[in-house]
């Protein structure tokens, strides 16, 4: 009944933004990079902090407690990237805002403490990193949302399951507002984008459940949960450098934006495959045994060779 009730707050809420971004006019409208070709509402994410402020509502003892360090990173990340989808700011005010998060972030899940200071750089390195590509791949209707969900859905199993490295709510609120966010969002015309506000946020927040169960575990292993992003902005990146682009200016290389705009291929069947692969991925991640740089392999090789040959075909056959 919790959830129920949970689920309509979310509903609520995010109808209620609908209303103040339609006057104060806060939409997106396409540009060189998008794979859309229509205005929509932009800052529909906002939907994921809310659930956080949800999850302090309904348990504010737990928060006060445990998760008062994650909620002001979140707080903090979500505000400066609502604020940029509204009003373009500087890389260095973001950048700021972005490490004060990160270290909130690590202290919440007792990095500091439980890993010797010289990974502390690598960890900055690796978070602020994964958000991006977070924000990289926030392209087509439904990626967010839907990739997300087959990652909390891996989490919460393993809480519940394999090992609790948390509380359940704090896995079942981000996978609520993910639902509620894909009702709206999940559409052949999307009825809202998640804006940067959305991307950093649930980035964050998945990054967070991600690294609270290294820590509390001890395996590496579990940085995989995210690894279809994690090789597609990475190959992609290395693309850009070979092709002597500027890495740090808006593109349309990555696999999913060539069959969207070019192939014209569904956002929601590319959307649903690329969550489908990143699940099936978490299952063999899951039930593995075998040694980190074994599963690895087994993963990056045929994963990116099916990435790179899609790729080179299709470049081929645009002459991109």
């Amino acid at each position: 009944m919790e959830y129920i009730l949970i689920t309509i707050i979310l509903f609520i809420s995010i109808l209620i933004y609908f209303k103040i971004a339609d006057k104060y006019n806060i939409i997106d409208k396409p540009n060189h990079r998008s794979a859309h070709t229509q205005i929509t509402l932009r800052g529909g994410g906002i939907i994921f902090p809310v659930a956080f402020i949800i999850f302090g509502l309904f348990n504010p003892g737990l928060v006060i407690e445990e998760y008062w360090s994650f909620g002001l990173g979140l707080l903090a990340i979500c505000t400066i990237s609502f604020i940029d989808d509204v009003k373009t700011l500087s890389n260095k005010i973001r950048l700021a805002v972005h490490l004060i998060s990160v270290i909130l972030l690590l202290y919440f899940t007792g990095a500091f403490t439980l890993t010797p200071f010289w990974v502390w750089p690598i960890l900055f390195v690796i978070i602020i990193g994964t958000l991006n590509a977070y924000n990289f791949m926030d392209g087509i209707n439904g990626m967010t949302g839907v990739y997300s969900l087959a990652t909390l859905s891996s989490l919460a199993y393993i809480n519940r399951d394999i090992i609790k490295f948390t509380d359940n709510d704090f896995i079942y609120y981000p996978i609520l507002a993910c639902i509620v966010f894909l009702f709206f969002n999940f559409r052949k015309k999307a009825k809202c984008f998640a804006g940067d506000v959305g991307s950093m946020g649930i980035g964050f927040w998945v990054i967070g459940l991600i690294t609270l169960l290294i820590m509390k575990t001890g395996e590496y292993k579990y940085i995989l949960l995210l690894s279809i992003y994690g090789m597609e902005v990475v190959l992609t990146i290395i693309e850009r450098l070979l092709l002597k682009e500027n890495i740090f200016e808006a593109h349309r290389r990555h696999l999913y934006q060539l069959f969207a705009n070019e192939k014209k291929v569904s956002h929601l069947v590319i959307s649903g495959i690329y969550a489908i692969s990143q699940l099936v991925i978490n299952i063999f991640l899951i039930y593995s045994q075998l040694p980190l740089w074994t599963i690895i392999l087994i993963i990056f090789i045929p994963a990116g060779g099916i990435y790179l040959g899609l790729k080179w075909n299709l470049k081929k056959e645009y002459n991109l």
